[in-house]
């Protein structure tokens, strides 16, 4: 089967009226995300569900019942799946999931079956990596790199209107690059990769940490957590930051400075015109990309001597992952 990443597309169609919709899922380590999508990128409906747990059959009970009920109130010409892991270069299986529990995971054949109809599935990353391109803050760039911050750290290269998936489609698994030898244990199963110090886990076991140290500084996670250390979450200290609360924003601060690090060693590799950077822990805005951005700088091989990528927030937040893949699928129904 022709991959649906194999031609750079137009950068968005003409004609939107003409275009079907199509229904993206985004599905991560704590929800599953379904919308549909018209041929401009904007979200028609909306709906969401936790995931449960790590059960791979509960997973896809859940984007099986979501598609049927989107299903039933629109006419769905396409349906494409975004999930986090590592996919084969075809799209039809989930070879392996650090967040899920999907191992060698035929997740294509089981969903077509569950639902009767075609379906492409593809690494959620790579999914918001295509909307961004398409419809938000990388249009007109010819190399953008992805990093969406959640969970985990998803990741995705976009050159010349082409998803790059490797020889064998792993590429882009940027938060999985170890930073730190013998460092925090990830679920991958190394030692001292990137998403251990710059995703949403990281922000919340390091104001855990704290909190268990009985540190001062941590009264206000405390008082915020009901006293609970356990429920000390990146999402809590994220928001604790935006509202003004002075180590939430340090903690905030610190995970900017590892996630432009790792950006540094990324323009080694890469020399993208572009970052943008999405998910969930975007949402702290500035408070972390301009240390991201101080930190890049610091890092930057022939810093000084070289033109440096621009770090930008994600246009479309936390909705591009399920519009990327309800794109892709329809492009590849073209």
């Amino acid at each position: 089967m022709l991959s649906p990443y194999a031609e750079p597309v137009p950068a968005v169609p003409l004609d939107h009226a003409q275009v079907p919709l199509s229904l993206g899922i985004d599905i991560g380590g704590t929800k599953v995300a379904a919308g549909v999508v018209d041929g401009a990128g904007r979200v028609v409906e909306e709906l969401r569900r936790a995931t449960p747990g790590r059960d791979a059959r509960a997973v896809e009970g859940v984007i099986a019942q979501l598609v049927r009920e989107l299903s039933e109130r629109h006419a769905i010409a396409s349906v494409g799946i975004g999930a986090a892991g590592w996919m084969d270069l075809e799209g039809a299986r989930v070879v392996f999931s650090p967040h899920l529990a999907w191992r060698d995971e035929p997740l294509r054949e089981t969903l077509e079956a569950m639902l009767g109809r075609p379906v492409l599935v593809t690494n959620d990353a790579d999914a918001a990596a295509w909307a961004e391109w398409r419809f938000g803050a990388g249009q007109g760039r010819d190399r953008m790199v992805m990093l969406t911050l959640g969970t985990g750290i998803g990741g995705a290269l976009v050159i010349d209107g082409r998803v790059e998936r490797g020889s064998f489609g792993m590429a882009g698994e940027f938060g999985h690059q170890i930073i730190m030898s013998g460092g925090h244990r990830c679920e991958c199963g190394n030692r001292g990769c990137w998403e251990q110090y710059a995703s949403g886990n990281a922000l919340g076991r390091e104001g855990r940490e704290l909190a268990g140290k009985h540190s001062p500084m941590a009264a206000g996670l405390l008082a915020a957590a009901h006293g609970r250390r356990k429920d000390i979450t990146g999402s809590l200290v994220t928001s604790l930051a935006l509202e003004g609360e002075p180590t939430a924003r340090e903690l905030v601060a610190e995970v900017g400075e590892w996630l432009g690090l790792g950006m540094a060693n990324l323009a080694a590799a890469l020399d993208p015109a572009l970052f943008v950077v999405g998910g969930g822990l975007s949402a702290a805005g500035e408070l972390m990309l301009e240390p991201a951005r101080r930190a890049f700088r610091r890092n930057l091989t022939g810093r000084g001597y070289r033109q440096e990528a621009d770090i930008v927030a994600a246009a479309l937040g936390p909705m591009a992952g399920l519009v990327g893949a309800a794109d892709l699928a329809r492009v590849r129904q073209k």
